[in-house]
């Protein structure tokens, strides 16, 4: 997703699944098997889980399947264990940014044979590409989810504003709501937040990390990047009263007391802001009418270049029922299923589904933003560097008012002692 912090990943390398796929003696009997899916956090909405299980098991006489839901705090630790175990469970759910470790360390079945029937060339192209590896197939995409910017319709306009047409009036407006409205955020953003800072180094012609040859050059000490690394310190010192060392959870908490006013977040927090009251983590429903949200404005105008979240899907090399595991995985890739993604505020797996997110205010900034959607650099140790915590280290530095170019420099050397090491 996407996603979240993940915990210490010993190294992708360190997952050695030479020769592990299954073979013809590690195959179990289908009859009255149980397929295991771990999907992770809450994103995927009960009725896909429901309608998966349903819809397996009627096809599937005798056969079970079981939903385990995995949490992100951790996941690439759990899954470097499970699925070179013993015990592997048959799908798993991964971060789009987490795939390349798995793929490239043969952590999963080689799909390349089941592409078409999976979707083909109608899958998300950039999610495709991120569980691929070495020309194969690997993972599917799952979901995918641009940030879009939420904010509070009454504030912007009782300060007199609109909605912004570019980065900079973007980061004017942050501040000048909170500068009218004393102890609130004007764009809340939590020091480990580095998602968002994406779209600032991008938009001002920056990279994180770039292949020079057979090395990764890190790029965020350059004078582009570090142009958006300051204005990222601009929003953080001027705009926003969230933790500095904070993380990007539970942003609806925020918005729904009134200390925010304005935050960029997937596209699904919609729904965690929507709530209902007495859920297990509870929303706001009364301010849908006062809940508006538009695309990220890009330096120049139009929607900004930002992380495009989501995740992929792909069943272990491990699995005792290969042939079980891809029925389930085209249930999950089906129409049936996908829409509800769609119906639910996140972006279905396949092109063709675009259109079941609806018509509304939000599912035409989705279209914004994911018209320019980018991903990390495409490093099958790029989940070791997420792990190690570099970026949130170096905007928590950031966010605490540290010397913009000199941490720059540090996380670039940080960033390749780990891609070229």
């Amino acid at each position: 997703m996407r996603k979240l912090g993940i915990a210490a990943l010993g190294a992708a390398a360190a997952l050695t699944l030479a020769g592990c796929a299954t073979t013809g003696s590690d195959v179990a009997s289908d009859e009255g098997a149980e397929i295991r899916v771990w999907l992770v956090g809450t994103d995927t909405p009960d009725a896909a889980r429901d309608y998966l299980v349903e819809t397996f098991e009627e096809e599937h006489p005798g056969s079970t399947l079981v939903i385990e839901e995995q949490s992100w705090d951790g996941l690439v630790d759990r899954l470097t264990t499970s699925l070179s175990g013993s015990d592997s469970p048959d799908i798993v759910e991964v971060g789009n940014t987490q795939a390349a470790a798995f793929t490239s360390a043969g952590a999963f079945l080689d799909l390349t044979e089941h592409y078409d029937e999976l979707g083909g060339d109608d899958l998300l192209p950039g999610f495709v590409e991120a569980g691929s590896y070495d020309g194969k197939f690997y993972a599917a995409p799952l979901y995918s989810g641009s940030r879009l910017v939420f904010y509070k319709k009454d504030a912007l306009e009782a300060a007199g504003l609109s909605v912004p047409g570019d980065l900079d009036e973007y980061i004017a407006n942050g501040e000048a709501l909170a500068e009218a409205n004393p102890g609130k955020s004007g764009i809340w953003w939590p020091g480990q937040d580095w998602y968002n800072a994406l779209p600032y180094i991008w938009e001002n012609g920056g990279e994180v990390a770039v292949p020079d040859g057979d090395q990764w050059d890190a790029q965020l000490s350059s004078d582009e990047s570090v142009a958006g690394l300051e204005q990222v310190q601009q929003v953080m010192t001027n705009a926003s009263l969230a933790p500095k060392d904070g993380n990007e959870t539970n942003p609806q908490v925020g918005y729904c007391d009134g200390t925010t006013l304005q935050l960029s977040a997937p596209s699904w927090v919609k729904w965690s802001i929507l709530a209902p009251a007495d859920a297990e983590t509870p929303g706001c429903p009364e301010e849908e009418a006062n809940l508006g949200v538009y695309a990220l404005p890009g330096k120049d105008g139009g929607a900004a270049q930002v992380f495009a979240g989501g995740s992929n899907i792909g069943i272990s090399a491990k699995s005792k029922h290969p042939e079980l595991a891809l029925d389930a995985m085209k249930i999950i890739l089906s129409e049936e299923f996908q829409t509800i993604y769609g119906e639910n505020g996140l972006v279905p797996a396949k092109l063709s589904l675009a259109d079941t997110l609806g018509t509304d205010e939000v599912a035409q900034a989705i279209a914004a933003a994911a018209g320019n959607a980018k991903l990390t650099p495409a490093s099958p140790k790029w989940a070791d560097v997420e792990a190690a915590g570099i970026l949130q280290d170096l905007f928590v530095k950031i966010a605490q008012g540290g010397d913009v170019q000199a941490l720059a420099e540090e996380a670039d050397q940080k960033i390749e002692d780990i891609l070229n090491g």
